[in-house]
């Protein structure tokens, strides 16, 4: 047996593991695809799944990496239904690069905090509110449990919750190596 087929046995297995252990709402909910075979293929249920929570990094501290990761996110999000709420402590997003991603601006309610602890909350609530498309929200850390309450806030309505990772300064990028 050579190592890709081994490879692919072992990630299968895992798949299946993962799959018995969500709970059956989550299953029942559905995921969107990216509508790439390669990556979705690498997905559970082929896609990222609706009321659940999924982090997004641009992998520096640099304006275009923040921005790529705005963008890749907008893009997910523009492609759910209903409105979306995202959260934000610095008003920097550029309209235009959000309509050239596929979210129009009307569909799109902003919520500015101060803290980022005020982020999560708004985070949270939106996604405890229902019947919306996603929930963005723009944050340096994510706490574990802050984590859990917005994987769990999703779950409950079918929301799905997208973190977007930005930092200024490369040491606040501690907890990704």
């Amino acid at each position: 047996m050579n190592s890709a087929v081994a490879t692919n046995a072992v990630l299968d297995g895992l798949r299946e593991q993962i799959a018995h252990l969500e709970s059956a709402s989550q299953r029942k909910r559905g995921v969107l695809p990216f509508g790439v075979a390669q990556i979705d293929g690498r997905l559970p249920g082929g896609g990222l799944a609706y009321g659940a929570l999924h982090e997004c990094a641009g992998g520096g501290a640099g304006t275009v990496d923040g921005a790529a990761a705005a963008l890749f996110v907008a893009g997910i999000a523009a492609r759910t239904k209903g409105k979306i709420v995202w959260c934000l402590t610095r008003p920097d997003l550029f309209f235009p690069a959000l309509a050239q991603a596929g979210l129009h601006p009307n569909r799109v309610v902003f919520v500015e905090s101060d803290k980022e602890e005020d982020v999560l909350a708004n985070m949270e609530e939106g996604l405890s509110y229902g019947g919306l498309g996603a929930v963005v929200g723009e944050i340096v850390r994510l706490p574990m449990a802050a984590s859990r309450r917005l994987q769990l806030a999703a779950e409950k309505t079918g929301t799905m919750a997208l973190v977007v990772r930005r930092w200024r300064r490369q040491t606040e990028a501690s907890d990704f190596g």
